[in-house]
């Protein structure tokens, strides 16, 4: 472990989770980490990706099944801590697109940076290149897959 602790978005914790670009780096990456952190927003995205592979015929749904339960498990085993979204989040969350006018900032995008701010968590591990943009002008430490 290298004591670092990391903000996973959900586009780079499905590459934990499924077999995409990059996945191997971000499954070193992860294991590396002190604390893996996401949110209750993670959890509900990461529903919804699979939901919508599954729809897609990208993955079965035992497979579907078979990833959503991992997941739980890595949250109540420890792996992965979730912070709840709470109201506070939304309203910081409005501010940061006021704050980042030349940033194509997306809502959900938003919210997670809001989260991170707001745990005071430096560090944003994402695969998503706007999000990274509008996380570095923040002043996070991005580390993009």
């Amino acid at each position: 472990m290298n004591g670092k602790t990391a903000y996973l978005d959900t586009s780079a914790l499905a590459k934990w989770y499924l077999n995409e670009i990059n996945s191997e780096q971000v499954a070193d990456y992860i294991v590396n980490l002190n604390s893996a952190v996401i949110s209750t927003l993670s959890k509900t995205e990461l529903r919804f990706l699979l939901a919508r592979r599954k729809r897609t015929q990208e993955i079965s749904v035992e497979l579907e099944n078979q990833i959503y339960t991992t997941f739980l498990e890595d949250i109540e085993q420890g792996y992965l801590l979730v912070h709840s979204v709470e109201n506070k989040h939304l309203e910081s969350a409005t501010h940061l697109i006021s704050m980042l006018p030349e940033q194509a900032l997306r809502t959900l995008d938003a919210l997670h940076l809001a989260i991170a701010g707001h745990y005071q968590l430096e560090t944003i591990a994402t695969a998503d290149l706007l999000l990274a943009k509008a996380a570095k002008e923040l002043g996070f430490t991005v580390d993009f897959f």
